[in-house]
């Protein structure tokens, strides 16, 4: 799996003229690519580190870096199998290395059902429709995991 971290100060998704997904001040914007192998395990992985890894200053303990755990920070967490695009190659991307739908699906559900059992507030995009993604990027800061 592999997931493009952004920090925000807001970030929303709209579907068809509609908001399917908001969050309000700082928290995070997650952009969720499955490949081919991806498991419900690595989903796990993936949100402990989304819930845990320490992406926000906090100017008020000594700059001591905090977590989306630490803050109770929102997430929006929206999937993209564009992540496995390959353009190394020719004028036109392969998407090859992403999972097809059906396997790509479950997993990113299964990502958000982990980071809600661990106690965040998630909100999500819809899968497989055409989506318009707003964010302030606050830095910016952007980082890429994968698991």
């Amino acid at each position: 799996m592999r997931a493009v971290i952004q920090r925000v100060n807001g970030a929303s998704v709209v579907v068809d003229g509609e908001t399917v997904g908001e969050i309000e001040g700082r928290g995070l914007c997650v952009l969720v690519g499955v490949t081919h192998g991806d498991t419900a395990g690595k989903a796990a992985q993936l949100a402990r580190k989304l819930w845990s890894v320490r992406l926000f200053d906090d100017h008020e303990s000594d700059g001591v870096e905090k977590s989306c755990s630490d803050l109770g920070a929102p997430l929006l967490v929206i999937s993209q199998f564009t992540l496995y695009g390959d353009a190394r190659k020719g004028r036109r991307p392969t998407w090859n290395a992403a999972a097809p739908g059906e396997v790509a699906e479950p997993l990113v559900d299964e990502v958000v059902a982990q980071l809600r059992s661990l106690g965040a507030r998630v909100e999500t995009g819809r899968f497989g429709a055409d989506m318009k993604l707003s964010l302030t990027n606050d830095g910016p800061f952007t980082v890429l995991v994968e698991v």
